[in-house]
C-alpha cells in the first residue's frame, strides 16, 4: 500500500497520456497522494482540469508561472515527493532526461529532483527500437532511473509491437513494489500501543488517564509508512484509524494485554499507551446510587504492567521495546528509572505538567533515554516527533541484523 507516500506524476506528451487519468486513480486507491505536472504535448491529449479532478490537487503546467513560483517553485516541487512517475514517457522527454536539457516545467522538475525516478516509455515502435533511445535508456539505467515496460501489442498508429505503455495497474503496482523494497522496514513487524485504558467503576464510571491517543497514533502510522506490518492496539480514542496498520481495540489493562501478547512476534514494540495503574477489584454489576451515606469505599488492584511484561517475555520479546514516561518534574531523573526499572531498551520522556499542552495537544518535547545516555529532542509537532523515532527504530534494527 502507499498510505503516506507522495507521486509527482509527469505527464508527456503522447497519445497514451489518456492513461495517466486512470493511473492517477490507482495510485490513489493504493493511498498514494498524486501531484501531476503536464507538458504542452500532454495537454494535447489530456486536460490539466481532468488530472486535477482525479487527483484532486493543484496540475502545474509553466515553467515561468508567477503564481506557481510564488506558491511552489519548480525545485520544492521537485523535492516535496517520494518518487516521480513519468508516464508516458515519450522518446522526447527521455532524451532531455538524459542530456539534462530543462527547457520546460517538466524536464526542469526532472534534472532539479532529488529523488527517485520512474519512468514509463511509450511511443511508436520503430522510435523505441531506434539507436537514440536505446542508449538513452540504457544511460537513465545507469544513472539509477526505474523503467517499466513498455509492453508489445497494436498501436495507435496502425503497426505492431514493443511500444505500448504499460496498463495503469501495472504501473501503480510497480510504484508499490518499489516502495516495499525501499521501505527501511520492510519486513519487519511492529507493535504500538496508544490511547488512555478505562477501567470500570460501574457501567456507568470508569479509571482512565488522560491521553488522546494522537503520539501513538502518528508512531503507528509512521512505522507503517517505513514498510513495517504495523499492529496498534489503542484504548478508547476519537482518532480515525492511522493509514495501512492493524488496528486492535481495547479498553481496559488486561485487555491491552492480552491484545499485545496475540500480536507477538514482533521486532519492536512501543507502549505509547497512558495505562491506567490501578483497577477497581471489585467491580459492580450496577450503577453505584448515592445514598446518603457518604462514598463508597473502593478497593483498588494493581493493572499488569505492560511494558515490563514485553520487555520480559522470555521467547517473544522484540528485539527493541520502547516505553513513555508521562512525568510532572524530574523528567529524565524518573525516565531513567524507569528504564532500569521495566527492563526495556528505550524510554521516550516527556513533561505533562499543567500548562505544557502536551494531553490533546499536537506537540511535544521528548528526551530519549537509553543505554547510550540521554538525548534531548527539541519540541516538534507529533508527527515529527513520530517520523524522528520510526527512522531511530529503523537505523537500530539494521544496524543490530548487519551486526549478526
Amino acid at each position: 500500500m502507499l498510505h503516506g507516500k507522495r507521486v509527482l506524476l509527469i505527464v508527456s506528451g503522447g497519445i497514451a497520456a489518456y492513461k495517466s487519468l486512470e493511473l492517477v486513480r490507482r495510485l490513489r486507491d493504493r493511498g498514494a497522494a498524486v501531484r501531476c505536472v503536464l507538458t504542452r504535448g500532454g495537454s494535447q491529449f489530456v486536460t490539466p482540469l481532468s488530472l486535477a479532478a482525479l487527483s484532486e490537487d493543484k496540475v502545474y503546467t509553466e515553467l515561468f508561472s508567477l503564481t506557481d513560483e510564488a506558491e511552489m517553485g519548480h525545485i520544492q516541487l521537485s523535492r516535496d515527493a517520494d518518487l516521480l512517475v513519468v508516464a508516458p514517457a515519450t522518446a522526447d522527454i527521455l532524451a532531455k532526461m538524459t542530456h539534462g536539457q530543462a527547457d520546460d516545467l517538466a524536464s526542469t522538475v526532472l534534472l532539479a529532483t532529488d529523488k527517485d525516478v520512474m519512468v514509463a516509455p511509450a511511443m511508436n515502435v520503430r522510435m523505441w527500437e531506434h539507436a537514440a533511445t536505446q542508449a538513452n535508456l540504457e544511460t537513465l539505467r545507469q544513472r539509477g532511473v526505474h523503467v517499466i515496460g513498455p509492453e508489445e501489442g497494436d498501436m495507435a498508429c496502425g503497426e505492431y509491437g514493443l511500444g505500448r505503455l504499460s496498463e495503469p495497474d501495472d504501473i501503480a503496482v510497480a510504484v508499490s513494489d518499489f516502495f516495499q523494497s525501499s521501505a527501511p522496514l520492510s519486513g519487519r513487524r511492529a507493535l504500538v500501543t496508544s490511547g488512555p485504558t478505562h477501567e470500570p467503576i460501574d457501567p456507568v464510571r470508569y479509571i482512565a488517564n488522560r491521553s488522546s491517543g494522537l503520539q501513538g497514533h502518528a508512531i503507528a502510522a509512521a512505522l507503517a509508512s517505513r514498510g513495517a506490518a504495523t499492529t496498534l492496539v489503542s484504548g478508547p480514542t476519537n482518532l480515525p484509524d492511522p493509514p495501512g496498520v492493524t488496528i486492535v481495540r481495547v479498553e481496559s489493562a488486561r485487555d491491552m494485554l492480552a491484545a499485545c501478547e496475540a500480536a507477538l512476534p514482533a521486532d519492536v514494540a512501543v507502549c505509547a499507551a497512558a495505562v491506567a495503574d490501578w483497577r477497581v477489584a471489585r467491580e459492580a454489576d450496577e450503577k453505584l446510587k448515592k445514598n446518603g451515606a457518604g462514598p463508597p469505599s473502593l478497593e483498588m488492584a494493581e493493572n499488569p504492567d505492560i511494558l515490563a511484561t514485553l520487555a520480559a517475555a522470555t521467547n517473544t520479546r522484540p528485539s527493541l521495546v520502547i516505553g513513555f514516561a508521562a512525568e510532572t518534574e524530574q523528567v529524565v531523573e524518573h525516565a531513567r528509572a524507569k528504564r532500569d526499572r521495566k527492563g526495556c531498551d528505550w524510554i521516550l520522556a516527556n513533561d505533562v505538567s499543567p500548562g505544557t499542552g502536551t494531553f490533546g495537544g499536537e506537540n511535544n518535547t521528548i528526551h530519549l533515554v537509553s543505554a547510550d545516555g540521554d538525548e534531548d529532542w527539541p519540541r516538534m509537532s507529533k508527527a515529527d516527533v513520530a517520523n524522528r523515532l520510526a527512522d531511530r527504530i529503523a537505523a537500530t534494527l539494521t544496524t543490530d541484523s548487519g551486526d549478526k
